[in-house]
């Protein structure tokens, strides 16, 4: 599929494209972010590029440690992950939480087969199932959970649709440490007002005391509103709209974090899908922004996702090896995951095979930019892999898509991309912060990309 931005699908040659949705190549929803150390780890389920309805199979991660460029890590976990379950459709909204050097994915299974979990020892994965069967499985309701652990260490785990559900976990993490719960604040009553105007989607954090409990609110389309308690098991008091809903989105799904000094809250539009179809399909794209409290902990009302960014909050080191599925927009380009013998590597018994994402599905027009590139110690020459399909050309340039053009890289050769090489072109030097563009050009699908480095 060809994504194309709103203004170019309209007709005209230049476009300043703005940074939401944050992911490009795939359609993903449902975000899930994670802080661990100095970056950001974003869980996401996964529209299929060919839904019409709910059509997920897996979960994605992407890492950013400035907010605005994300790198794609490919499938971190599946459905097949869990032994017990018997579709391949329905990898519903996650969460992970880090726990004494691991890490736990909870994960909400389709067709009322309950809440699973997942354990890895590194945020990458890989995830295993350390049960081998539903760590909840309570009632219909059983979607969309969240995890806080206390300051005194005590975990506990939310869900919930149409009414909220909580249980203590105990400090393994993978066993409950107390009743089943429905949330007596938040219940809905028939016949009595909704105050809550809660739907599903719950996100749990505390901040200076106070316990937040964002979710998808009303339906449909779905807004954001939050809570606030002075407990984790309430009882909580309505705080108010973070986002409304809007027909451009009919759904939504927070995720809340706090980085480097800023609140930020992830969410999801159609905003890729509905640039080259009219017609409402599940393919969905996750959206960030930044979150602000007034000085009494209340939260100020947002706008509906907008094509704006948040600030960059960091620098790119280009030189090192980058992948170059480390994006902060692009235009047309997928990504792939590929293994290390696929990609004309010899195998040996015994030797580790790994998997790799690379950027596939380049055409002429095509682009990747990269914001926030350092380049202090100037620029000489750059370094790209790539596999020649049909060959063509990378432009080089900065601060623009028709920005000064730091030197053009001739991919040539043609083949069937299974034949990876590593390119030197010598540029024009630069100094200073920059925005970076490789701005694709040729015939029928160029090549495959896997990773750039400058000199």
């Amino acid at each position: 599929m060809r994504i194309l931005s709103l203004i170019t699908f309209l007709g005209f040659f230049q476009v300043c494209l703005g940074q939401n949705p944050i992911i490009q190549t795939k359609y993903t929803a449902d975000p899930a972010p994670l802080v661990y150390k100095d970056t950001v780890y974003l869980y996401t389920s996964h529209d299929e590029d060919d839904a019409f309805g709910f059509k997920m199979k897996d979960w994605l991660l992407y890492t950013s440690t400035d907010m605005v460029n994300w790198t794609d890590h490919g499938v971190v976990a599946s459905l097949k992950d869990f032994k017990w379950v018997n579709t391949d459709n329905g990898a519903w909204a996650p969460q992970v939480v880090e726990r004494n050097g691991k890490f736990y994915m909870y994960c909400p299974m389709p067709n009322n087969m309950g809440i699973g979990v997942l354990v890895a020892n590194s945020p990458y994965g890989p995830f295993m199932d350390p049960i081998g069967k539903p760590l909840i499985k309570n009632s219909v309701e059983d979607i969309d959970p969240t995890i806080l652990i206390d300051d005194d260490g005590q975990a506990y785990l939310y869900w919930g649709n149409p009414n909220l559900w909580y249980v203590k976990l105990n400090e393994d993490m993978i066993s409950l440490a107390g009743p089943i719960t429905k949330d007596a604040s938040m219940a809905k009553v028939k016949g009595s007002p909704d105050p809550f105007n809660y739907q599903e989607g719950p996100w749990i954090w505390k901040r200076n005391g106070t316990y937040y409990m964002a979710y998808a609110s009303k339906c449909c389309p779905e807004g954001i509103d939050y809570a606030m308690a002075k407990s984790p098991v309430g009882p909580w008091k309505y705080g108010g709209v973070i986002m409304e809903g809007d027909q451009r989105s009919s759904g939504n799904h927070p995720g809340i974090i706090h980085y480097k000094g800023k609140a930020y809250v992830f969410g999801f539009n159609h905003g890729i899908r509905m640039q080259t179809m009219s017609k409402h399909y599940e393919r969905r794209s996750v959206t960030v922004t930044e979150l602000n409290y007034n000085a009494d902990g209340t939260i100020q009302k947002l706008p509906f996702w907008t094509t704006d960014a948040p600030k960059r909050v960091g620098t790119l080191d280009p030189y090192k090896r980058n992948e170059a599925e480390t994006i902060a927009y692009s235009e047309g380009v997928k990504t792939e995951m590929v293994t290390e013998w696929e990609r004309n590597q010899p195998y040996n018994r015994g030797r580790k095979i790994t998997d790799r994402i690379i950027v596939t599905s380049i055409n002429n027009g095509d682009y990747i930019k990269v914001q926030g590139v350092d380049f202090s110690k100037g620029v000489k020459s750059l370094d790209v892999n790539v596999a020649s399909l049909y060959g063509g050309k990378i432009e080089v340039r900065i601060d623009a898509i028709d920005g000064p053009v730091l030197g053009v890289i001739n991919v040539s050769g043609k083949g069937e991309g299974d034949i990876y090489k590593t390119v030197n072109t010598p540029l024009k030097s630069t100094k200073g912060i920059h925005d970076l563009y490789f701005v694709f050009k040729g015939e029928k699908e160029l090549f495959y990309f896997d990773w750039w480095k400058f000199n």
